[in-house]
């Protein structure tokens, strides 16, 4: 059976380029001064010298990381821990669960933190930064409801009260681009279809305590003999994507725009509103669960989720739908349905057939206001 694969936003598919980048790719150790470790040096230079042109930085900015989730941590740590608990560390409800944990982590270790909230569409708003604001934390695109965050406009507020911003921009740099002035930027090698890695943007000037202790390796960063193939696979996957992106992100808006309307005409409460990112059909049905419902489309030969794979396997439902507003049994019931570079019309032409037959015969209602246990 032929798969439909509708969770880009889950981890998106390894890109052609990327394949190709990966090819006879040198196996020594860059630190070494052989000419194994030369070559190796040599590829891992040309991996930073392309991911700094593409975001627009200086190769110095750019350190390596194991995944979005280290980039993340490093971050938000190694800038916290920096300002010996001078001043708040802010943050917003909905954001991902690597930020929120990090965030609840720093609050046990003594750091003042407020976590704000957000608005109907899991939208952040700037006025909620305060003026004791030491570190700001937000991202670029919340990665279950795909709205645009108000990035520019918390960068200013959070710089006017002189605080440092961290965008996570894990979710969304394949189809928008990271605005200008970050003191630091996250993102996530899976998601732009390299399959692995991870990168963190550290502007001039700004500086880390390290997660790992060891080497110098990554400006003194990150400890440890780098990845030579990671690096190399997210640079060409970031390349692709900023050349790109423009026309992909047309074909997903009215790729993902018809998946809307279809799940709106099936009965889907629609969650998150625009802006948002082009690839996003999300929703939420109060009398179904959205488990047995992914289960269904997966057995009909349709991949898709019901919000982040990091949460996977929790009978908890969604933290950012509830910091939305939805109710517990919305939350339980919800789907999320994400295109890709390299979904096509035929593709989503066939997953419209699947879901409304899935969903004409798919309902198991929750009793009224519980949950599972």
């Amino acid at each position: 059976m032929s798969r439909i694969f509708l969770d880009d936003a889950g981890s998106a598919p390894m890109l052609p380029e990327v394949r190709e980048a990966l090819l006879n790719l040198p196996e020594g150790n860059p630190s070494s001064p052989h000419a194994e470790g030369r070559a190796a040096r040599a590829a891992l230079d040309r991996a930073r010298d392309l991911a700094a042109q593409d975001l627009g930085a200086d190769r110095t900015e750019i350190s390596f990381t194991g995944s979005g989730t280290e980039s993340v941590n490093l971050a938000l740590f190694g800038a916290a821990r920096r300002l010996s608990k001078r001043g708040v560390v802010v943050t917003w409800a909905a954001e991902h669960q690597s930020v929120l944990g990090a965030v609840r982590r720093l609050q046990s270790e003594g750091h003042a933190v407020e976590v704000a909230g957000v608005d109907g569409s899991g939208r952040a708003d700037a006025d909620a930064i305060p003026s004791s604001a030491a570190l700001v934390s937000i991202g670029l695109a919340n990665n279950e409801m795909g709205s645009i965050q108000p990035v520019a406009a918390i960068i200013a507020r959070a710089h006017e009260v002189g605080a440092i911003v961290h965008v996570d921009a894990c979710a969304g740099p394949r189809w928008i681009p990271i605005p200008d002035g970050a003191d630091l930027v996250s993102l996530s090698g899976h998601k732009l279809g390299a399959g692995r890695g991870g990168i963190l943007f550290v502007r001039d000037g700004v500086k880390l305590d390290p997660l790992l202790y060891g080497g110098p390796q990554e400006w003194g960063r990150r400890a440890g003999r780098e990845d030579v193939a990671a690096a190399t696979a997210i640079a060409a996957a970031l390349h692709t994507c900023g050349r790109e992106r423009t026309f992909r992100s047309g074909v997903a808006a009215r790729q993902a725009a018809g998946l809307r309307a279809l799940l709106a005409d099936l009965g889907g409460i629609p969650t998150g509103a625009e802006p948002r990112l082009p690839n996003f059909a999300t929703c939420a049905f109060a009398d179904r669960r959205g488990e047995d419902v992914l289960l269904a489309f997966d057995l009909a030969g349709v991949s898709a989720s019901s919000g982040s794979a990091c949460a996977s396997g929790s009978l908890d439902p969604s933290h950012v739908l509830l910091a939305m507003g939805l109710s517990l049994d919305e939350a339980l019931g919800s789907l999320r349905l994400t295109t890709g570079y390299a979904t096509t019309d035929e593709d989503v032409s066939s997953a419209e057939a699947i879901i409304r037959s899935v969903l004409a015969r798919q309902h198991s209602p929750l009793p009224s206001g519980r949950g599972p246990g």
